[in-house]
């Protein structure tokens, strides 16, 4: 199935040598919207990571992006990890440089484009994420959700197949983060699939998609037909 990025068959995965989750199957295809749900510790951020192959496979089959995780060699992974954007709750920018800078030292690490290049991408991605006038800015001068904002363009630099969002809008007010979410569904509509770990049941209503549980170190998906009960709206995620 040439649209299949992710193909996990009863996969086990560890952290830090400690088992985490146990005979995962599930697909993922291009375009897919998919929430991870459970609580804390329930093993969300190591299923995401499995898939970067920042913890290793243990069993079963697990390919991504046509990689074989159980057999990739290191050399491997930086490929890897070009076709999937990251977008971390605690945005991971470098805070002693601007915002254009960040970006280009994302570049520079991972392709091979002329400044001219680069200066036309960081201009794509800025105006896509509603940033166009704050490159200049250096990180402690943007607000958290216009922060956000740029964590996304620079995980969209390399026009990846697949974006992991781990808690993207944990810390933001319900407005900041709503306007994240729509940003987040353009992009899911445009090809690219979307998996983001959330506490926050409310966007299952708003922005639908596929549901995932981790739960007892395993991970279920919940059926359309019997979607989580949501009592009301939350005032943060």
């Amino acid at each position: 199935m040439e649209d299949l990025l992710i193909d996990y068959t009863d996969v086990s995965v560890s952290h830090e040598e400690l088992p985490v989750l146990k005979d995962v199957t599930l697909q993922v295809k291009a375009g897919d919207f998919v929430y991870l749900s459970g609580k804390v510790g329930s093993g969300k951020s190591t299923f995401l990571k499995s898939l970067y192959r920042e913890v290793p496979i243990v069993s079963g089959e697990a390919n991504v992006l046509g990689y074989d995780l159980s057999v990739i060699k290191n050399r491997q992974v930086p490929y890897l990890r070009r076709k999937i954007g990251i977008v971390f709750q605690d945005f991971k920018l470098l805070i002693d440089r601007s915002v254009n800078e960040n970006l280009r030292f994302v570049l520079k690490a991972t392709t091979k484009m002329s400044g001219i290049e680069m200066d036309v991408r960081i201009s794509d991605v800025l105006r896509y994420v509603g940033m166009s006038n704050k490159g200049y800015k250096m990180p402690h001068e943007l607000s958290g959700g216009e922060q956000q904002r740029i964590v996304i363009a620079r995980a969209l630099l390399n026009k990846p197949q697949l974006l992991l969002a781990d808690e993207p809008t944990g810390n933001l007010d319900m407005e900041t983060a709503d306007e994240l979410m729509k940003l987040f569904y353009r992009i899911k509509e445009e090809g690219t699939a979307v998996i983001m770990a959330t506490h926050n049941q409310w966007w299952y209503q708003s922005y639908p998609g596929r549901i995932l549980k981790c739960e007892n170190g395993s991970i279920t998906e919940l059926s359309k037909e019997e979607p989580p009960v949501i009592a009301e709206a939350p005032s943060n995620d």
